[in-house]
């Protein structure tokens, strides 16, 4: 059975899609662009900034399903510039601790809106 996760504290899907979505509990958080839901547009800054809304969103809709940043097994990050990967990261630990999830960071010729990062994950119960 599947459940959806959802939360005014991180932006709406913009798609036919959900925020999370739990099933067996393992929770599945969509990609994450890095908006503001208080305004409905990116975060200002640098990759940095992005990077932290991003996180700061899967956070939220983690909260929203009883879990935390320590659930999380596995995330995908998203990067419209490679250049970018050695910022993101550096903020990027700073929402993980030991043991950190397993992830995969890649670049892609583009991502939704335009955004610079996107960054999805897996967590369990």
């Amino acid at each position: 059975m599947k459940n959806p996760i959802a939360t005014t504290n991180a932006p709406a899907a913009i798609g036919p899609y959900s925020q999370a979505i739990e099933a067996n509990g393992i929770v599945f958080v969509s990609g994450q662009l890095p908006i503001d839901p208080k305004t409905g547009e990116f975060a200002e800054g640098g990759i940095k900034e992005l990077t932290a809304q991003s996180l700061t969103n899967i956070q939220n809709i983690l909260a929203e399903a009883g879990l935390t940043m320590d659930n999380v097994v596995k995330t995908c990050v998203f990067l419209a510039d490679i250049a970018d990967f050695a910022e993101m990261n550096e903020v990027y630990a700073t929402f993980f601790k030991a043991p950190f999830p397993g992830r995969s960071a890649m670049a892609v010729k583009t991502l939704p809106k335009g955004a610079r990062v996107e960054i999805e994950c897996i967590a369990v119960r």
